[in-house]
């Protein structure tokens, strides 16, 4: 019997951009006091799961959220976590930092959406960003192919290391990146929910399939203990992937 894998996925905290409803995709912005708040909770709530490898997008949101969650948990693991910008948000071209309730409404109405954006649609995401590029005057907003294939590069290096091994591997990454790999690891997962921030979804591989054992959870969140969290421990190091 194979020993299989669980990933968990975990979405950055609020950020200043989150705040303000802003367009973030390469764009960053450090985490709101909220935002450190929500993932002391998350962490805290989790504090009993040893993680094997801890992994993160190479942005700041996901460096400081990362660093958060392994300072709450119980099981100090000295090994660094590895920045991967595989893992990093979609690239939303000249739309980055603007308006965000704007900017899809602009884009549903490029797309011929009377009603706003359906994603319930057969491969709505796929047409939202194949229309953002082209709506993107600089027509430098990542579509689909080339937000896929970057992260696919990533998603198929954790696997290959990690499958089969019984390993517990924590991805600190964004809301659209980690929805798109659930739906790429199970198929008949549906699209169509936001990610909310710290939240934790779990993909377990067993019996030659993957399981999606919880989705945008915040279920284990730990009660508000903190008003703030200003410094960020040094204990642990992010260090880049040789790329």
């Amino acid at each position: 019997m194979s020993k299989g894998v669980t990933f968990y996925f975990m979405r950055h905290g609020e950020t200043y951009l989150n705040q303000y409803n802003r367009m973030q995709g390469w764009s960053d912005a450090p985490l709101t006091n909220r935002g450190k708040r929500d993932v002391i909770r998350s962490g805290a709530g989790i504090a009993n799961l040893k993680f094997d490898a801890v992994y993160c997008s190479d942005l700041r949101r996901t460096f400081e959220t990362a660093q958060i969650i392994l300072n709450e948990n119980q099981h100090k693991n000295d090994e660094p976590v590895k920045a991967m910008p595989e893992f990093r948000e979609i690239f939303f071209g000249s739309f980055e930092g603007l308006d965000a309730p704007e900017t899809w409404d602009n884009l549903a109405e490029f797309l011929g959406y009377k009603n706003g954006l359906d994603y319930s649609e057969t491969n709505s995401v796929v047409k939202e960003l194949n229309g953002m590029r082209k709506m993107d005057p600089y027509h430098e907003a990542e579509d689909y192919l080339m937000f896929w294939t970057r992260v696919e590069k990533g998603l198929i290096e954790l696997i290959s290391e990690h499958r089969d091994t019984g390993r517990n591997i924590l991805i600190v990454s964004h809301g659209l990146t980690i929805r798109n790999i659930i739906h790429a690891l199970i198929p008949e997962f549906e699209i169509d929910r936001h990610l909310d921030n710290a939240s934790i979804s779990q993909v377990s591989y067993y019996d030659g399939f993957y399981h999606l054992e919880k989705f945008n959870s915040t279920e284990h969140f730990a009660p508000n203990r903190v008003e703030g969290y200003e410094d960020l421990p040094e204990s642990h190091k992010i260090i880049p992937t040789d790329k």
